[in-house]
């Protein structure tokens, strides 16, 4: 008999057709599932997403805030050009990539191809500048110095200029007022990237791809206030790009108002005062290199001793930001970033860092104190100082005597200082320490250095205070390279290295003896002296530097004050400040600054100041200049410049004639002041939520007959 069933089908061909009807009904259910969660699980969302399928975007800009200074005048605020712009994906999807239209483009413009072609190129690692750092998916500027023949030519012949737009646009301005470059606190704007669209997508300020960032200075620490919020209007389309209708319009919010404690006419002084040093440093003989100094870079910052405000912040080598407006050019990218450019974008009041030279023994003033040592002893003033076979000298191996700490601050002597931590470092196990105190080390961190000051503009630096951990770090990092260039026999630098490659993490005698008057390793900014004199002026306060003052809202309405911020006490008792205080004034009466401030009123203003000279090596000496009042703290340096009273005393002493209105003789005119007195108030807001801003004062040929009238009619912008 036959075992085949009367359907006439095999037993493995029914498991087969099993198993397929099971996989079609688990397809089909899954299929129903599927198509369940999209159609009604999730149907909504996906209805509002092809709505948005037909509607286009259209974006305005919204007007960023200005940034003013003190008194309202703006130090960067907006202008109406006519800006050309080309969209890249319009030209992308042309047969040649858009570069005929470029090309006719260029023509109108009166620019190069390859100019325009270099704008709209996309940047990456391997392409220099000039060209675009933002979304591709925006309108690229080509240029926003079109006239208006040029925009309505574009305009007239649209056909001819697919992809290209020529529109009245808000453009950033810095305007310097009164001359005042102010370039680095300042900073610039460029593009937003896709990359910051896509971080910013889901905080409480997302960019829009038309959007400009601030990029450095106050553009970038205020960017979110000073930005505003894009208009949006959304218009429905049908599916030949015809509107059918508006969907939503959001209107554009201008931006808020930052209002800074820079001074306009403060700020030009400091900056002609500062370039006018260097200068004259220049012409001055440098007996050590058998050359004149070549100042090659400098920083002065002029702060409110008893808020820790700026005043006025200025940087040389500087540059014009205007340059970056609008997209920088091939040409000044290469100048500003270039070998030779000596990095004018480096706010060297915050970023620039070299040893304090004497005006740190502010700091091993204090440290001796609280090792136990007594402010009105006597200490050994001798002409150099030898330990083991070296020989540390004395500034032009002067001898004083037995002399207290504030007679050392007064005449500067190194050897008193040299003696008190080299005493210290016997007293903490000198090579082989068990429980150092490291006074001197301690104090300088205490005193805030070695750590951002927390100014309220990016990038500042931390500066060095070399102490025992750092060794340890700093051995670790470079003992494979010292070994290598290290000999016993060779050059100093030679010498230096198998030194240090046989005990570069040990803290040796030379290396306390040199820390004491701010020498070796120890490395500083502008800024943080200018807080630490700051506070022996106010007391013993350490302020945070802050150069934001207040944010106002566009209407006015909503003033948000920026308030000064202690941090921290300096740790010296007042008893120790006082004294400290009366011999910094001794510095500016009786000694190394004392030349430089004759005839200064000092029962009415009493001046103090510390002069400091630093050694670099392959370099020539770096100037320091740290003064202050009750009013203000003025710290200025220059690099190669010589010696602090010697290049950068006369400029400290004019801008603090300038702000009290003193001529050479110390008689005082308020009328001349720029600022006898730390402005408290903020700017008269308008009725209809505008600033008042005061004007420059016209030119005053009589304004110029004397020195003094002289660099202030130069502040003022009124010089010939």
């Amino acid at each position: 008999m036959s075992n085949i069933p009367e359907t006439g089908r095999t037993q493995r061909v029914q498991i087969r057709l099993i198993i397929i009807q099971v996989l079609v009904f688990s397809l089909l259910l899954t299929l129903g599932g599927r198509l369940w969660y999209l159609q009604i699980r999730n149907g909504q969302e996906y209805t509002d997403e092809a709505r948005n399928n037909h509607v286009q975007q259209v974006v305005q800009p919204a007007v960023r805030g200005s940034i003013l200074d003190a008194r309202g005048v703006p130090l960067a605020d907006n202008e109406t050009r006519l800006v050309v712009s080309a969209s890249r994906t319009d030209l992308l999807k042309m047969d040649d990539d858009g570069k005929g239209v470029l090309t006719r483009l260029a023509d109108v413009l009166d620019m190069k191809p390859k100019d325009v072609f270099d704008k709209v190129r996309l940047c990456d690692a391997k392409t220099p500048q000039p060209c675009w750092n933002g979304s591709p998916y925006q309108p690229i500027p080509v240029t926003d110095e079109a006239t208006t023949q040029q925009a309505l030519q574009i305009r007239e012949r649209a056909e001819d200029f697919p992809g290209i737009t020529a529109e009245p646009t808000a453009v950033r301005r810095y305007p310097a007022p009164g001359k005042s470059n102010t370039a680095q606190v300042l900073g610039y704007l460029s593009p937003v990237t896709d990359e910051e669209i896509t971080k910013a997508q889901d905080t409480d300020s997302p960019y829009l791809r038309s959007d400009q960032v601030g990029r450095s200075g106050l553009e970038r620490t205020y960017d979110k206030e000073l930005r505003g919020k894009a208009g949006v209007t959304r218009y429905e389309v049908d599916n030949l790009g015809r509107v059918i209708g508006q969907a939503k319009n959001d209107q554009a919010e201008p931006g808020s108002t930052v209002v800074t404690s820079i001074d306009a006419r403060v700020q030009a002084l400091a900056e002609y005062e500062l370039n006018d040093a260097m200068k004259v440093a220049r012409t001055q003989f440098d007996k050590n290199t058998s050359e004149n100094y070549k100042a090659d870079s400098g920083a002065v910052v002029v702060m409110e001793a008893k808020t820790g405000r700026v005043v006025a912040m200025a940087s040389l080598p500087n540059y014009d930001p205007n340059a970056w407006v609008g997209g920088i050019s091939g040409k000044d990218y290469a100048r500003l970033t270039g070998k030779k450019s000596n990095f004018p974008l480096l706010n060297r009041a915050i970023q620039g860092l070299s040893a304090p030279g004497s005006t740190f023994k502010v700091v091993s003033t204090a440290a001796a104190v609280q090792a136990g040592y007594d402010f009105d002893g006597h200490y050994p003033c001798t002409s150099s100082y030898s330990v083991g076979g070296q020989v540390f000298k004395n500034f032009e191996s002067e001898n004083f005597g037995p002399i207290s700490l504030g007679r050392a601050l007064e005449v500067s002597c190194d050897t008193v200082f040299y003696g008190l931590a080299d005493a210290q470092w016997k007293k903490d196990g000198g090579i082989h320490p068990k429980k150092p105190k490291d006074w001197f080390y301690r104090t300088a961190h205490e005193f805030g250095l070695g750590k951002e000051t927390g100014i309220d503009l990016p990038n500042e630096v931390s500066g060095r205070i070399p102490d025992r951990q750092w060794k340890k770090d700093y051995y670790k990092v470079n003992k494979d390279a010292w070994c290598k260039q290290g000999k016993k026999d060779g050059t100093y630098v030679e010498k230096i290295a198998y030194e240090n490659c046989l005990e570069g993490n040990i803290m040796r005698e030379g290396d306390s003896i040199n820390y004491s008057i701010g020498q070796g390793d120890t490395l500083v900014t502008p800024i943080q002296m200018a807080a630490i004199y700051s506070a022996v002026s106010n007391g013993g306060t350490l302020y945070t530097p802050t150069v934001g003052k207040a944010i106002i809202s566009p209407d006015g309405k909503h003033v948000q004050e920026i308030k000064p911020k202690a941090h921290g006490k300096l740790p010296i008792s007042r008893k120790t400040r006082d004294k400290m205080d009366e011999a910094f004034a001794g510095v500016a009466t009786r000694g190394t600054a004392a030349w430089r401030f004759g005839g200064w009123p000092q029962d009415k203003i009493p001046m103090h100041a510390k002069t400091g000279t630093a050694e670099v090596y392959g370099k020539q000496t770096t100037s320091w200049f740290t003064t202050y009042t009750k009013d203000y703290a003025i710290v200025m340096t220059i690099s190669q410049g010589g010696t602090g009273s010697g290049a950068s005393g006369p400029a400290v002493r004019k801008i603090y004639n300038a702000l009290y209105g003193l001529d050479d003789s110390g008689k005082q005119d308020l009328k001349k002041a720029l600022l006898p007195a730390p402005q408290k108030s903020l700017p008269k807001i308008q009725h209809d939520g505008s600033i008042y801003a005061p004007e420059i004062r016209p030119y005053d040929p009589e304004s110029q007959k004397t020195p003094e009238a002289q660099t202030l009619a130069a502040v003022l912008g009124r010089r010939d």
